[in-house]
């Protein structure tokens, strides 16, 4: 029986690489060129499966061009990128990689959240700058964690990692809002209390966006939003790009209508909004959330043992949709 045939739309890890090869014939991105759609669709002509990363949109226009996939497996735990309902209406099963990056992502959330408080990207340009001649008693005076008051919108695995950071390693006072309430159980065992949205950014002195991007959470944090927030007050953005509106929040950094941000996610990435590069008062990572060599190479693992899975006749891991079969 022929191998199915798998496209790994990005470079990845050799050893995934040689596990899938086990099972279906492999075609390789290891130069990792970033495909335009149209070339992204002719190279999933004739293929069964695809690996991808989160960038790569699979949409009902691809999937009516490559009628023989079956399987997409995401190595992120988002999948913004995926048309679930035509995938799903198309029988090609969806999967993607979550849990295995939870701690990790908490972990970069927290330590943008202090970076962005303690004002650490702004003081390390003024001494690569030349500009440390003399200590003063305000130079870079930012904004404590230790029993501030964390705001978490999006109360979900990565933002009960967060919660269990602030309020059992740094006596933080622990607000969230989400669409749904916790249980009692995990409300105690994060220390945290819910609150209204409006509640949530009139009280967070550091506020952290961890809630998935769909039609109803685009803009959720925009120039209305930015300004109920305290004036000294941060926020950080570790979910997606799209929660809040960039220009909005480059204008309300400018206008010090909050103190700082973090993002770890931009609307438009890998293009950041030139307004948020003129302000010094923003800390920019590159979509490194969940990028530590064992968190990543879990991500990798999971994706390929999906596919793997798949075609193997064993039911997948992570499915995002109802499992079509021969």
């Amino acid at each position: 029986m022929n191998k199915p045939k798998i496209l790994m739309a990005r470079a990845v890890f050799p050893d995934i690489i040689a596990r899938l090869e086990q099972v279906a014939d492999v075609e390789a991105n290891q130069a990792d060129v970033v495909w335009s759609k149209a070339e992204l669709t002719e190279r999933l002509r004739g293929k069964q499966g695809v690996f991808t990363t989160g960038g790569d949109r699979i949409d009902a226009e691809v999937l009516a061009a490559c009628p023989d996939l079956r399987i997409c497996a995401n190595m992120a735990v988002g999948y913004n990128n995926f048309d679930i309902p035509a995938m799903t209406a198309a029988r090609v099963a969806a999967t993607n990689a979550p849990d295995v990056l939870t701690e990790t992502t908490a972990d970069l959330g927290f330590a943008l959240m202090m970076a962005t408080a303690r004002r650490m990207a702004e003081s390390e340009h003024f001494l690569r700058a030349g500009q440390w001649t003399k200590w003063s008693f305000d130079m870079f005076a930012g904004s404590d964690i230790h029993g501030a008051t964390l705001g978490i919108l999006g109360m979900g695995r990565i933002g009960q990692a967060i919660a269990r950071r602030g309020a059992l390693g740094f006596g933080m006072k622990v607000v969230y809002h989400n669409r749904s309430r916790l249980s009692p159980e995990l409300e105690a065992e994060c220390k945290a209390r819910y609150v209204s949205k409006d509640e949530l950014l009139a009280q967070a002195d550091h506020l952290i966006l961890v809630l998935p991007y769909s039609a109803s959470s685009h803009h959720a944090i925009g120039a209305a939003e930015l300004a109920q927030m305290k004036p000294t007050a941060t926020l950080v953005n570790i979910a997606r790009g799209g929660i809040v509106d960039d220009a909005a929040l480059a204008q309300a950094l400018k206008n010090r209508t909050i103190a700082a941000a973090g993002l770890d996610v931009f609307e438009e990435e890998p293009k950041v909004h030139p307004g948020l590069l003129e302000v010094p008062n923003v800390v920019l990572t590159p979509h490194i959330g969940s990028a530590s060599i064992p968190t990543r190479m879990a991500m990798a693992g999971l994706a390929a043992d999906n596919l793997i899975a798949f075609f193997t006749g064993k039911p997948l891991l992570t499915p995002l949709n109802p499992e079509p079969r021969a």
